[in-house]
């Protein structure tokens, strides 16, 4: 199977140069600019002419219409799988996604660190094998630049649950400057972040084969 991964286009998907086709595209999510309904309709009529037979789309901190008005996002999606704490099945692999990362400033899809997204990563099923999310776990492809220091800022619960599985693929952006391929074990992580840390669409959709 052959996923091609973006994430956080910011609307600036169009700009992208080339998209590579693939079985399954994934997006993990800020795929919106201001976060509006009308920013979602854009996107699923460009989703819709791209060739991939399956295309994946999870929500970011950017994403604030599948938060305030989830039913209506979801219905003007109609170009993509949405997973918000949820899975799909696509050619007997398991996929998993899942849009929060840890509270910084006030953005959708947060919540704070420790218990809160504990939970939401123990939702997690075991026999996930592509599993998608926002934010990064701690210390792979999330070095930020805060402007006085670059600091590690993903998620070590994140990190500690995707140690106790079995997984082929893990991808997420959230990050732009942590855009890149990582291996920690058997699993390839994939920062697939399309912007780089001016928001400019400059990073090449990351292809992989599982």
């Amino acid at each position: 199977m052959r996923l091609v991964c973006i994430s956080d286009t910011h609307s600036l998907h169009h700009r992208i140069p080339d998209i590579p086709d693939g079985d399954v595209l994934i997006h993990a999510g800020d795929c919106l600019g201001q976060g509006t309904l009308e920013n979602i309709e854009e996107l699923n009529e460009w989703l819709g002419t791209l060739p991939h037979r399956h295309k994946i789309v999870i929500a970011g901190n950017h994403d604030w219409a599948f938060q305030e008005t989830p039913e209506l996002a979801r219905q003007a999606l109609t170009n993509a799988i949405y997973l918000e704490d949820s899975g799909v099945e696509i050619q007997g692999i398991q996929f998993w996604g899942s849009p929060w990362t840890p509270t910084f400033m006030d953005w959708a899809f947060m919540l704070d660190r420790g218990e809160p997204l504990y939970r939401k990563w123990q939702l997690i099923p075991d026999n996930a094998d592509v599993l998608i999310t926002h934010g990064p776990p701690k210390g792979i492809g999330d070095e930020a630049n805060l402007g006085f220091k670059c600091q590690n800022v993903g998620c070590f619960d994140l990190l500690d649950r995707i140690q106790q599985l079995s997984l082929k693929a893990h991808i997420f952006g959230h990050i732009h400057e942590g855009y890149g391929e990582y291996y920690r074990g058997q699993t390839t992580l994939i920062n697939a972040s399309t912007c780089n840390a001016r928001y400019e669409p400059r990073n090449a959709p990351i292809v992989l084969e599982i």
